[in-house]
């Protein structure tokens, strides 16, 4: 789930330039922090990667991040594939809305 209210929010602050700067750099790094857990998720890169998605607008990968976030300091070992999904397919949504808008 996106929430593109505060996806336009972000841009109207920062101006579309900005905008579309901020989520290639997010993609590339939140990228690669999502193949990064695939080798064990640690409290740091789950922290980033809720952070930065809230930022976005990203609402669903932030909530299963902080999922991720408390089983990690319970003890246990959150299972990153719902991440990386969840990541995907606002990436997809993003990338898909982008170039509509481009055409």
């Amino acid at each position: 789930m996106i929430d593109w209210l505060r996806m336009a929010e972000l841009r109207d602050e920062i101006g579309q330039d900005g905008f579309d700067e901020v989520v290639d750099v997010f993609l590339e790094e939140a990228g690669e922090v999502v193949i990064r857990l695939d080798r064990g998720p640690t409290l740091e890169d789950l922290h980033f990667l809720k952070g930065s998605a809230l930022n976005l607008g990203f609402v669903a990968v932030a909530q299963l991040c902080q999922e991720g976030e408390r089983l990690l300091a319970a003890g246990g070992r959150p299972d990153p594939q719902p991440i990386a999904a969840a990541f995907r397919a606002a990436r997809e949504a993003v990338l898909t809305a982008r170039a509509a808008r481009a055409a």
